[in-house]
């Protein structure tokens, strides 16, 4: 055989070889979430914990009944899950919610999952606390409308087994069915419901817990600028920021966090959303006006940040999104029995 002939033949096996091992080194390149960006961001804790209100099993077991409780209404037919509903990941899919006598609020209800361990609570930080928090439903006219606390611990007392809950949960104590204390049950409960997602796995090491794909979508959104209000435990939650910041905001109907403070700088201003399960939380912002993901991300993007993103940019945020999305946890999803109240309880009252 020709002597150049014979070397081609030796050759090209070896070339063959060298295109396979480049095609596999290729196919099995990874893509990596963005170092730097990663470090604003820390895993959800077991238990968002609170010096002021130390989470017992006791409490967490009365706590849970009482979200579930709607005697805690005038109407008898409203409780905590009617606008926070733990079984769709605490958040109801209407605009805003409906109370007593069927009024309406003026903005959407965020979900309680994950909302202990905000700044504060209700889109314009009113309440500093789940604690707090607790308590302003069942006094406010458009939703509970209990007319006042001592009807609300009369209610409370009216059942045996509530009278033994508060004793376990608050010993000691020598009178303890009192509001504030049901407002520590609830939120010693809330506090327990935390919702670990891949997102997690993968802020502890488990760098397979997120695919390439998912990743990518995660360095699209850094790169977008949205983890300057949406970092931190619980992706959001943790700051108040004005809607509107690069654009103007179409509907200043609500001033946001301005009227609690009263001063100008706080106008349009609220609490930043966390972004924690947000697929399963729609319709998005304070008022409820956007449906879509898809919708908030761009609208996001272009009233916060300036940028008109694309659809391909739009589907890899949301890619990432959707790591955030947990298992919902089955014990503290199930409604518990609520006790009996004795006849002589106050009945429903739908005046």
């Amino acid at each position: 055989m020709h002597k150049s002939r014979r070397a081609a033949w030796v050759f090209l096996p070896c070339l063959i070889l060298f295109s396979f091992a480049c095609a596999k080194q290729q196919r099995v390149q990874r893509v990596e979430a963005d170092p730097a960006a990663l470090q604003a961001f820390s895993p959800l804790p077991a238990v968002m914990q609170s010096p002021d209100n130390p989470v017992t099993p006791e409490k967490v077991a009365l706590g849970r009944r009482l979200y579930f409780e709607k005697r805690l209404s005038k109407s008898q037919d409203i409780s905590c899950s009617t606008c926070n509903p733990l079984n769709d990941y605490g958040a109801e899919d209407t605009a805003v919610s409906e109370g007593f006598k069927g009024q309406k609020g003026t903005r959407n209800a965020p979900t309680v999952f994950n909302a202990a361990g905000h700044i504060a609570q209700f889109w314009d930080g009113r309440a500093p606390s789940v604690e707090e928090q607790a308590k302003g439903p069942m006094m406010n006219p458009v939703e509970m409308a209990m007319p006042s606390a001592q009807i609300v611990v009369a209610t409370l007392k009216s059942a045996p087994e509530y009278r033994e809950d508060f004793a376990k949960a608050f010993p000691g104590e020598k009178d303890p069915i009192t509001l504030d204390n049901a407002a520590k049950a609830i939120g010693a409960f809330e506090r327990t419901l935390t919702t670990p997602s891949p997102w997690d796995k993968f802020l502890k090491g488990d760098t397979a817990a997120l695919t390439d794909e998912e990743k990518a979508g995660f360095n699209e959104f850094a790169a977008a600028g949205c983890l300057a209000c949406h970092n931190g435990t619980y992706v959001g939650g943790g700051m108040y920021q004005k809607l509107g910041i690069a654009k103007p905001w179409p509907s200043t109907t609500d001033q946001g966090r301005f009227d609690v403070t009263k001063k100008d700088a706080d106008r349009m201003v609220f609490k930043v959303p966390s972004l924690r399960n947000i697929e399963k939380t729609a319709p998005y912002l304070h008022d409820g006006s956007v449906e879509k993901l898809d919708d908030a991300v761009r609208k996001m993007a272009e009233y916060q940040l300036g940028k008109n993103l694309n659809d391909e940019q739009v589907r890899e945020i949301i890619t990432w999104l959707k790591t955030l999305t947990a298992k919902l946890p089955p014990n503290e999803i199930r409604p518990p029995e609520t006790p009996q109240a004795a006849a002589a309880a106050a009945k429903p009252d739908r005046s």
